[in-house]
């Protein structure tokens, strides 16, 4: 079995032993074995680390077996520099997640860790598969946990939030699913996502084709005005879900866009490309505005988030290495940032029981090692230097500028509103006097939440000062791909 698979399948196997094992009364060897799962899910995409060739756009680690071969569909795996980081950050966001669930789900423990190690594995296999079908079952496939995990563990309105979630979620895939099938028969009964890639298609195919796959992928990032799921989602998520959904899944639309939307169709991508960046401006700008007035802490990360996606479909299509190689950066340190800070987020929930901004107040007092974390990553959402969240971003002003000023401009004005809400928030949270009894009453973190957060700590700073070893991975199969869209395949 090649690496991928066993990248793929090892958390799927725990996950399933997982929900065999039933009673809560097994709980402690549930979590114990869900920890041995993701751990090993984790290690077995290291060897791709000294097994990946740096310089070639081509797929590697590639594994092909016939699946369905009545229809001409593969088991057909493969990573290139593109899609290499998500696998390994996917893995890395499980084994943090078992962790931070560790005490706080007490019902049905066996089922949420079974959960989550499933759709680990289902994410990895979307951000793997070669085969469009194979890519189209995982894609949907996470679908599934993530609304369990929304609709048994979430807040009060959790199976409004989880409905909505399954709603948007699958309504735009369904004509991405008319797109493949048209792909199918245009390549004469081939799903190989690489050779659709070299399909001569007329302007207006392409245009419907990238329409198709923009319904699927832009709500999944989610891009402005398809954003609205995500926020009722975020606040009623468990906090485990809250960090996959943000550190992962919206990772899932916006590498769909390299994958298929933009090689595809690359004349439309560049035809459109001024609704994409007015798109992703208006998500850096307003939706910004719009989270420096919110009272939950959760609903203002989740607008971050939307907003911080946006510098990735702007990067992406402002066609140049610069953006396109900073908004793939900005998608890993948004992982870490976003699900760090969603993470803190949850360590005041289950102490307190609010996400209300208002219900604290100095808790730098009672709690001063977990609000140097919270400091750390807030400074990264805001995008300070040294840290990850400036990386992707300054790559994406820089390359936004190179192509237009003025929208360079714009975009720069979001480290601007960044700074403004996270540090806002930070500011009533955390420092002052202490506010109330429930915040006088806080313990600091324990070992567990110590680990889980200073994991995280370590490789924000890292990236934020090392960021040439991600950087390096790419840059093949970005100056690859930036070539084959700057090619017409018009007739």
């Amino acid at each position: 079995m090649g690496v991928l698979s066993l990248a793929i399948w090892t958390p799927i196997l725990f996950g399933v032993a997982l929900l065999a094992l039933g009673k809560d009364e097994h709980a402690r060897a549930v979590r114990w074995i869900a920890l041995i799962g993701s751990v090993a899910g984790f290690l077995v995409t290291l060897p791709m680390l000294g097994r990946f060739k740096l310089g070639t756009a081509e797929m590697q680690l590639v594994e092909r077996t016939p699946w369905i071969e009545r229809f001409n569909v593969h088991y057909h795996l493969g990573v290139d520099g593109i899609s290499f980081w998500f696998v390994l950050l996917t893995a890395f966001i499980t084994v943090i997640v078992v962790i931070s669930a560790w005490e706080v789900i007490t019902e049905r423990v066996n089922q949420y860790m079974g959960a989550f190690l499933i759709l680990s594995g289902l994410m990895i296999g979307v951000f793997a598969a070669l085969d469009a079908m194979l890519f189209y079952v995982f894609f949907e496939a996470t679908l599934i946990p993530m609304y369990l995990i929304i609709g048994i563990w979430g807040g009060p309105r959790k199976i409004y939030a989880a409905f909505k979630f399954f709603l948007y979620t699958l309504l735009g895939s369904l004509l991405m699913l008319v797109a493949l099938i048209y792909l199918y028969s245009k390549s004469g009964g081939s799903f190989d996502i690489l050779t659709w890639h070299r399909l001569p298609l007329p302007g207006p195919v392409q245009t419907l084709l990238f329409f198709g796959f923009f319904a699927a992928f832009a709500v999944k990032v989610p891009m402005w005005p398809v954003h609205t799921w995500l926020p009722d989602v975020h606040v009623e998520a468990p906090t485990g879900g809250s960090a996959v959904l943000a550190a992962i899944m919206l990772k899932l639309g916006a590498y769909g866009f390299l994958r298929f939307s933009m090689p595809i169709a690359p004349d439309a991508a560049r035809e459109w490309a001024w609704l994409m960046i007015g798109l992703s401006i208006v998500a850096v700008i307003y939706v910004g505005l719009v989270a420096m007035v919110q009272q939950d802490m959760k609903k203002l990360v989740a607008y971050s988030s939307v907003a911080h996606m946006g510098f990735v479909t702007l990067g992406f299509f402002i066609f140049n290495d610069l953006g396109v190689a900073g908004g793939l950066v900005q998608m890993i340190a948004h992982g870490f940032v976003s699900g760090a800070m969603f993470l803190c987020i949850g360590v005041l929930y289950d102490r307190v029981h609010s996400r209300e901004i208002a219900s604290y107040g100095g808790v730098v007092n009672t709690m001063p090692n977990f609000a140097a974390f919270a400091l750390l990553f807030s400074m990264a959402n805001c995008g300070l230097p040294a840290t990850a969240g400036f990386v992707g971003e300054w790559m994406v002003i820089l390359g936004t500028v190179k192509a237009n000023f003025w929208l360079g401009l714009l975009a720069a004005t979001a480290l601007i509103w960044g700074a403004a809400y996270t540090l806002w928030m930070y500011k009533r949270v955390y420092l002052g006097p202490v506010a109330n009894d429930d915040v006088r009453q806080l313990t600091d973190i324990n070992a567990r939440e110590f680990l889980m957060l200073g994991i995280l700590a370590i490789a924000v700073l890292y990236m934020g000062i090392f960021p040439k070893p991600f950087t390096d991975v790419m840059d093949a199969s970005v100056q690859s791909f930036l070539k084959h869209v700057a090619a017409s395949k018009l007739n």
